[in-house]
């Protein structure tokens, strides 16, 4: 088994299909940064689907790659996206593929992405209330919008888990209201850390509210007990609520890192292969696809067994100023 120097494999490949997006969510991408005028990339500039299957194979021969999941910026705005779902799906032997969408678009699109062997899929919605939204995505579209989009996944058959990040000071009074929207309603909704990826986002430590708040405020209305991870590598500490009306998860990349475990890589839309979340560059297999004489397999078989990323543990250490791969780019 292919292994890194923590002895971490690779079962999980994140793809961004799209470094564009139909929001401008503050702690992602401030509209004062990603404005008309940003350079996003070109056409020409962006992985084919071709290219994509081929890395994809490559990691399936060269690693026990297990789940793909298809990121952006915003995946649903890439174009004939439910063609690469069906070639992903029976070119390369991966049944578990999963998407992560704000569901602004999924109205449209859920139905299409089921046939095409989608698995599942995970919305961003960060407040149940329609000024904090706003606020929050620099849009004027209202939470309907998302719960529209939950809907529709769960009418065409995908099983949906609901992401929310917690920023003090953003939107930590709506937490209660989101256990309490989808609390027995089969939906898993998972609250994520406020988390120092790239550097527009401004991040300071005193903006996080750690793990260990977030599950004593549930826990002290709806009471919480721990659930063991339904997979190695999992990224969410699971809780059951104790009247078995469901779960939630928190991902804590700060306050409690699992970078022990982590076996995931990222695939940016421009072909970097990208070893930790947390990163300041990738490996260019677009370069290597289009131009190069090394195989595929051959490179993310040196660049995976060279990688040995823990930035998460050593954030308060000496990464302060460290430059880092902006989210837009690299995906959840």
């Amino acid at each position: 088994m292919l292994t890194d120097k923590r002895n971490r494999p690779l079962r999980d490949l994140r793809i961004s299909v799209t470094d564009q997006c139909n929001l401008r969510c503050r702690y992602c991408m401030p509209k004062e940064i990603f404005d008309d005028h940003f350079p996003f990339l070109g056409q020409d500039q962006l992985l084919t689907f071709d290219e994509i299957v081929k890395i994809v194979h490559a990691c399936r021969t060269t690693a026990d790659l297990k789940k793909l999941r298809i990121t952006g910026g915003e995946p649903l705005l890439r174009k004939n996206l439910t063609q690469l779902i069906e070639r992903l799906r029976t070119e390369t032997s991966i049944d578990d593929i999963a998407m992560t969408t704000n569901g602004i678009l999924l109205p449209k699109k859920a139905h299409a992405l089921k046939e095409a062997g989608l698995s599942r899929v995970s919305v961003s919605l960060d407040s149940l209330d329609d000024s904090r939204f706003q606020a929050i995505t620099g849009r004027t579209l209202k939470v309907a919008h998302v719960l529209n989009g939950i809907n529709a996944a769960r009418e065409a058959g995908l099983p949906v888990k609901l992401n929310m990040v917690v920023k003090k000071g953003m939107n930590e009074e709506d937490i209660l209201p989101m256990v309490e929207r989808f609390k027995g309603t089969g939906i898993i909704v998972r609250f994520i850390e406020y988390m120092d990826v790239g550097n527009a986002n401004g991040w300071k430590l005193d903006h996080v509210l750690s793990k260990a708040e977030i599950v004593d405020k549930i826990h002290n209305v709806y009471p919480l007990e721990e659930a063991p991870a339904n997979s190695t590598g999992e990224t969410a500490s699971r809780f059951r609520f104790r009247d078995g009306s469901g779960e939630i998860g928190v991902i804590s990349s700060v306050s409690d890192a699992f970078c022990a475990s982590c076996n995931r890589a990222r695939l940016t839309a421009d072909g970097q292969f990208i070893t930790c979340l947390f990163a300041s560059k990738g490996h260019d297999l677009k370069e290597l696809l289009r131009n190069g004489s090394e195989s595929i397999e051959d490179a993310v078989a040196k660049i995976w067994t060279g990688r040995q990323d823990q930035y998460s543990e050593d954030r308060l250490k000496h990464t302060a100023s460290r430059k880092k791969v902006e989210m837009h780019r690299v995906g959840g």
